[in-house]
């Protein structure tokens, strides 16, 4: 029997996620969001549009997540997850949540015999759209194996992190490196540019040199130089979010964590100013301004 996959949240990656899930394999995809045109772009890919996640959860055998944040994912188990529990169902949460929340709510949904796994994805927008994503597992080894061929889809790094709750710990910590990354490259950036260096030069000879990283060459020359912040990406108001998910778990473990802190400072200022839609790396604009 054919399985009928479900997934809520088409936003800029979710969409794109939704799409490859749906066109590198033969069963039904049903999917929801609260804004039409994702929705409507992806049933030319032969997506069902549902009327609700309601109608999403109950549908679904496997049903897929991709949220904002931990306020929505709760939000949607009060609404949808747990009235629609089951045995043998399976939630993949791909959205990136608190850990708490995640751990919580598996072993919520788990006392109705669903299983929950928490999947949340790293790269950029065009990695979601090539079908390239990093995504980060955290389950048993089965329910790892239970949803990798569908998670493959959808990225080319599937890595299973460990235990409930893992996937996200190494979501987040990945990011709290992007972002204090971000802020070191702004500062490197607007410093030279000040002292009379091309910033395109000195960001091309880092890229050869030890300074090299993913978020140099992505967030580095494809937005600082330019001065593209583009909205509908992925927003600084989500990279506060995150980086304060890693400073919680940081509290947790006692850490101080300096370089989280000043980043979280960087974006918050960032929000605070009006550009909490733009693309994160616009921190670069709070550097040259200070």
């Amino acid at each position: 029997m054919t399985r009928t996959l479900g997934f809520i949240g088409t936003g800029a990656m979710g969409e794109p996620m939704c799409r490859n899930l749906a066109i590198k394999g033969d069963e039904t995809v049903i999917a929801y969001d609260f804004k039409p045109s994702p929705l409507k772009r992806l049933a030319a890919d032969g997506v069902e549009i549902a009327s609700g996640a309601q109608e999403v959860a109950e549908r679904a055998d496997i049903l897929f997540l991709s949220l904002p944040g931990g306020p929505e994912v709760d939000s949607l188990a009060e609404m949808a997850l747990h009235p629609a529990a089951r045995k043998g169902w399976t939630v993949v949460d791909m959205s990136t949540t608190p850990v708490g929340l995640t751990r919580m709510l598996a072993e919520g949904l788990a006392k109705k015999g669903t299983d929950l796994i928490d999947a949340p994805v790293a790269r950029t927008q065009k990695a979601a759209i090539d079908g390239t994503l990093s995504i980060m597992v955290g389950g048993s080894e089965a329910l790892f194996d239970r949803v990798r061929p569908y998670l493959e889809r959808m990225g080319t790094e599937v890595s299973h992190c460990g235990a409930t709750g893992c996937g996200q710990i190494t979501k987040i910590m990945n990011n709290m490196i992007v972002f204090q990354n971000g802020v070191a490259l702004a500062e490197a950036l607007t410093i030279a540019r000040e002292n009379g260096m091309d910033g395109d030069r000195l960001f091309e000879v880092l890229s050869k040199s030890s300074a090299d990283s993913f978020v140099l060459r992505s967030h580095g020359m494809g937005s600082m130089l330019p001065g593209d912040f583009p909205e509908e990406r992925f927003p600084a108001r989500y990279a506060l979010k995150d980086v304060t998910y890693a400073l919680a778990l940081a509290a947790d473990a006692k850490v101080e964590a300096y370089g989280a802190k000043l980043a979280r400072a960087m974006i918050e200022d960032a929000v605070d100013a009006g550009d909490g839609e733009k693309y994160w790396p616009v921190i670069l604009d709070r550097v040259e301004r200070t």
